[in-house]
C-alpha cells in the first residue's frame, strides 16, 4: 500500500509539473514580447528617430551598398546565403524536422519547447513589425528587394531562435571536443545572416540588432520555463554547455528523473 501511494504521489507530481511547464512555456513566450529591456530600448530609439542611430544605419547601408555594386560575384554569394542557406523557411524546416525527431524519441517536453520557441519567435517578430511599420532602406540601384516592414529583421530573429534551438537540443549528442566548434559555427551563422541583410540593402543595422535581441529574449525565457520543469521533477540543473536535456542520450530521456526511482521500478 505504501509503495502504491509513493508511486501515485510521484505521478501526481509529474502531472502537476507538466501543467506548470505548459503554463510557463506559453507565459514566457508572452512575457518575451514585453520584457526585453535591451530590445525595448532599441525600439524606443528607432521610433524616436534618434539621430546617432539613424546616422549609423545610413552610413552602414551606404557603404555596404557601394561594395555590393562594385563586387557582383560577392553580392551573388550573399544573396545565395540569405535566400537559400539561411532563409527562414530553411531554418524553420530544420527545426520542424528536429521537433518530429524529438517526438519520435519521446522527448515530449523538449519537442514542445522547440516548437513553442520557434512559433513564438515568428509570431512575435511579425507582431512587432506590424506595430512599428518601419520602412526598409530605399537605395538607388538596389541589389536585392524584400517585402514587408523592416524592424526587426525576420531573418536575424529566425536565425537566432533556430540556431539556439538546434544547439541546445543537440549538444548532448555532440562529443565534448566538438562542442566549441558547434557554438562557433552557430554564432558565425547568426552574425552572417545579419551581415547579409544589411549588405544587400534590405535592412538597417538596427533592424538586425533588434532581431538578434528579440530572438535571444524569446529563447532565454522559454529555456527558463524548461529549466523550471526540470527542477519541479527533481532533475539537476542543466549546464547550457550540456544542452537543455543532457538525458537525451538515454533510451527514454524523459521517462523518470533521478529521484523517481520508485516509479521506474514499478513500471
Amino acid at each position: 500500500m505504501a509503495a502504491r501511494t509513493t508511486v501515485r504521489n510521484l505521478r501526481d507530481r509529474r502531472r502537476a509539473a507538466d501543467r506548470r511547464f505548459g503554463a510557463r512555456l506559453l507565459g514566457s513566450a508572452a512575457v518575451a514580447a514585453i520584457t526585453a529591456v535591451p530590445f525595448g530600448l532599441l525600439l524606443v530609439l528607432v521610433e524616436g528617430r534618434w539621430q546617432p542611430l539613424r546616422r549609423l544605419d545610413a552610413g552602414a547601408a551606404r557603404r555596404l551598398h557601394e561594395i555590393a555594386l562594385e563586387h557582383p560575384a560577392w553580392t551573388s554569394t550573399l544573396r545565395f546565403l540569405s535566400d537559400r542557406v539561411w532563409d527562414p523557411v530553411t531554418l524553420r524546416t530544420a527545426v520542424a524536422l528536429l521537433t518530429v525527431w524529438l517526438v519520435h524519441r519521446r522527448a515530449w517536453r523538449l519537442a514542445a519547447w522547440a516548437a513553442v520557441t520557434a512559433v513564438a519567435g515568428g509570431f512575435i517578430g511579425l507582431l512587432v513589425k506590424t506595430v512599428v511599420e518601419r520602412a526598409r532602406p530605399s537605395l538607388e540601384d538596389p541589389v536585392a528587394r524584400a517585402p514587408g516592414f523592416s524592424f526587426p529583421s525576420g531573418h536575424a530573429m529566425t536565425a537566432t531562435t533556430s540556431f539556439a534551438i538546434l544547439l541546445l537540443v543537440l549538444l548532448p549528442l555532440v562529443p565534448r571536443s566538438w562542442r566549441a566548434l558547434c557554438w562557433g559555427a552557430a554564432v558565425l551563422s547568426v552574425l552572417g545572416v545579419g551581415f547579409t541583410r544589411v549588405a544587400l540593402g534590405v535592412h538597417w543595422f538596427s533592424d538586425v540588432l533588434g532581431g538578434w535581441l528579440l530572438g535571444l529574449t524569446v529563447v532565454t525565457l522559454t529555456a527558463w520555463a524548461f529549466e523550471a520543469w526540470r527542477a519541479d521533477t527533481g532533475r539537476p540543473p542543466a549546464d547550457v554547455g550540456e544542452g537543455l536535456e543532457p538525458e537525451l542520450t538515454d533510451e527514454r530521456p524523459e521517462a523518470a528523473a533521478p529521484g523517481e526511482t520508485g516509479e521506474r521500478a514499478t513500471t
